[in-house]
């Protein structure tokens, strides 16, 4: 054995879950996933040796294990960010839309009750768990149109060809919708660094979390918001065309 290479044996649980970090960090993911399970026998109480150990199975692609570690670890504080974080991404990636978006829904929610800064990660997986939700929906509204109508091939080719039309129109560009509460801007603001936000979040972002730009971080203050009517009239054309985005 090298003498640079020793024995995790006696490092407590901290060192261990500081080398777990430093192995992640070069991507090697199972030597992670060692040390913290080592961190974890030594100590069981500390939540973020589970999400460390979920997030690397995240990384393997493992997501049933990242699932369990990460619900371990939010038994034990239910306001971890990185818990709610990672065990959405998991279950988007399983699949289960619904419970993905509402613990992806929670660690945006506690991220900024608790002033942590994730630039724009969790949004980004929220609107992504979001649109699959909302196709997974609309193909099994549209199978069930299909099994009402009878099967004269005219009228057959007739829904498909309105299934095709409603798929392309029933799309929200993701430039139409806030990068913090997701939905279609009615008042849209740009800041000094390009970003377009809702009025009314980054006035919120502003007072409650801090003044900075939640994606680029760039110190930011509300005066400096300015109103951007040139997508304002975008959002306003769209919508004109597409009343059902209205309950999007």
């Amino acid at each position: 054995m090298s003498k640079y290479m020793y024995s995790t044996a006696n490092l407590s649980d901290k060192e261990l879950k500081e080398q777990g970090n430093r192995l992640f960090t070069l991507r090697k993911y199972e030597d992670a996933v060692s040390c913290y399970t080592k961190a974890i026998i030594k100590n069981p109480t500390m939540p973020t040796y589970f999400t460390n150990r979920a997030l690397c199975h995240l990384k393997m692609k493992r997501w049933e294990p990242s699932c369990l570690d990460c619900r371990r670890a939010l038994d034990m504080d239910a306001n971890l960010v990185k818990g709610h974080f990672f065990l959405g991404q998991a279950l988007l990636e399983m699949d289960n839309y619904d419970e993905a978006i509402k613990h992806l829904q929670r660690a945006n929610d506690l991220a900024r009750e608790q002033k942590l800064n994730f630039g724009d990660d969790i949004a980004c997986q929220l609107r992504a768990a979001r649109k699959k939700r909302w196709t997974v929906q609309e193909e099994k509204r549209l199978a069930q149109e299909i099994e009402l109508q009878d099967n004269n091939t005219s009228e057959l080719n007739a829904i498909f060809a309105k299934m095709d039309d409603r798929r392309r129109k029933r799309e929200v560009p993701d430039f139409l919708c806030g990068k913090i509460s997701f939905e279609i801007l009615r008042e849209p603001v740009i800041t000094p660094s390009g970003i377009t936000y809702e009025r009314k979040d980054i006035e919120e972002h502003l007072q409650r979390v801090g003044h900075f730009d939640p994606v680029t971080r760039v110190k930011l203050t509300q005066d400096q918001l300015i109103p951007n009517f040139a997508m304002k009239e975008v959002v306003d054309s769209f919508l004109q065309d597409n009343e059902w985005a209205l309950e999007y």
